[in-house]
């Protein structure tokens, strides 16, 4: 049987640092799962039940952590924007809509 540590410091909403008796890494947690610089993990809504990926020893995790990375960026940043739209539309149209 062997001893485990882990300890896990926040940064900011969903950012931190995971230290543990291997070194440390920095992770992102989202409400799909999280994904850091050693891997990701996706969340399945079954709670006990996961899927767990590790990005391997060769020099590719990193380009996969950035690009995956770069794609929840940019869904964020999409929806937020979508949703700025859409307060906007409302907005226009209750302001229209008091002057008649």
């Amino acid at each position: 049987m062997s001893f485990r540590y882990q300890k896990r410091v926040n940064l900011s909403k969903g950012a931190g640092i995971n230290l543990s008796k291997s070194g440390a890494s920095f992770s992102q947690r989202t409400g799909w799962g999280s994904i850091g610089s050693r891997g990701f993990s996706i969340r399945t809504g079954i709670p006990g039940l996961y899927f767990r990926k590790s990005w391997g020893k060769g020099g590719s995790g990193l380009v996969v952590y950035l690009v995956v990375g770069g794609l929840i960026l940019s869904a964020l940043v999409i929806y937020n924007l979508a949703r700025l739209l859409w307060f906007v539309i409302v907005y226009l149209y209750n302001k229209v809509g008091k002057k008649t």
